[in-house]
């Protein structure tokens, strides 16, 4: 590979990059590999450095974990409105504001199809509060898959990322209300309860094309799930805190980053001995047809269940 010449990039796209550039480099300041990987792969979904623990996830069905997802962008989100709340931004300004910040994190993420998804679905629901206008999920759905799709409609059928991404947000929608039945069975302890709910909600969605697309069930991935989901979050939020403090006083971001080594620590820990075991996955595959029958049975039972609540 030979270099023809350099700085003929965008300056918007090229400052991004080099943002990004460093905070890579200010995490792998902070943590050492593998977890400067792991923490990389949680803020923005940076999975370069994870080496065999990228087997390990999706043999104990948790690769979700290191994509970027509905929840990085609340939180980027987040943290624009209450600047700009504290900076007595204008109300339009401060639309505009943190619709380009999500834009921008989207860019800065590598613009995978989840983060697309979720970039978009944001801000759609900003807009419609900005216009004061209620936003439902579906519609705000249905809206982000036909502006991603117009733009390349390979997704459609070719992205796995795509579809994966859209089912288990889906899942979490609509067929979480199926499950609720059994809630009053599951603990509350640590939000238990929603984690199950959540995680069993996003199989259900995701596993007819899981099986079609890559042949490959996780028997264990309810159990690791349930056991690690609930830290995932706060590891976000520690990992956040630590660069910023690291960024400012790089001895206390050491200092700060050190609970979430520990968290990191336990899920790789956990992660690593449930994928030890002989049975954790097994290779199957679903033919197409198969996968489309209990699609459409699903979508049956969600009807049936929505009519019986009216």
């Amino acid at each position: 590979i030979t270099k023809l010449s350099s700085g003929n990039d965008d300056y918007i796209f090229t400052a991004i990059l080099q943002a990004k550039h460093a905070l890579a480099n200010k995490i792998s300041d902070l943590w050492p590999e593998p977890e400067a990987s792991f923490m990389a792969g949680l803020l923005y979904g940076y999975r370069g450095g994870l080496g065999e623990l990228n087997e390990l996830f999706s043999r104990t069905g948790v690769t979700h974990i290191v994509a970027v997802s509905g929840f990085n962008i609340s939180v980027i989100a987040t943290i624009l409105i209450t600047t700009a709340t504290y900076a007595q931004v204008q109300r339009q300004k401060a639309f505009w504001l943190v619709s380009v910040g999500i834009v921008g994190f989207v860019i800065f993420t590598g613009a995978s199809a989840s983060v697309v998804r979720a970039g978009v679905m944001g801000i759609i629901a900003l807009l419609a509060k900005h216009v004061g206008r209620l936003s439902r999920i579906g519609n705000v759905m249905v809206t982000a898959a036909v502006i991603m799709v117009l733009q390349n409609p390979l997704v459609l059928w070719y992205d796995a990322g795509f579809q994966l991404s859209f089912l288990s947000t889906l899942g979490l929608v609509y067929v979480s209300p199926l499950l609720q039945r059994f809630e009053k069975y599951l603990p509350e302890w640590l939000g238990l309860r929603e984690n199950i709910l959540s995680t069993f909600s996003a199989i259900i969605s995701t596993l007819p094309l899981i099986l079609y697309q890559f042949g490959r069930l996780s028997l264990i991935a309810p159990i690791v799930n349930v056991l690690i989901l609930w830290l995932i979050s706060w590891l976000m939020l520690a990992g956040v805190v630590a660069v910023m403090i690291g960024s400012i006083i790089p001895q206390l971001g050491i200092i700060v980053a050190w609970p979430a080594h520990m968290g990191m620590q336990y899920i790789i820990i956990v992660v690593k001995w449930f994928a030890g075991l002989s049975w954790a996955s097994v290779d199957i595959r679903a033919p197409a047809w198969l996968a489309l029958l209990v699609y459409i049975l699903l979508i049956m039972s969600i009807i049936r269940h929505k009519k019986r609540k009216k």
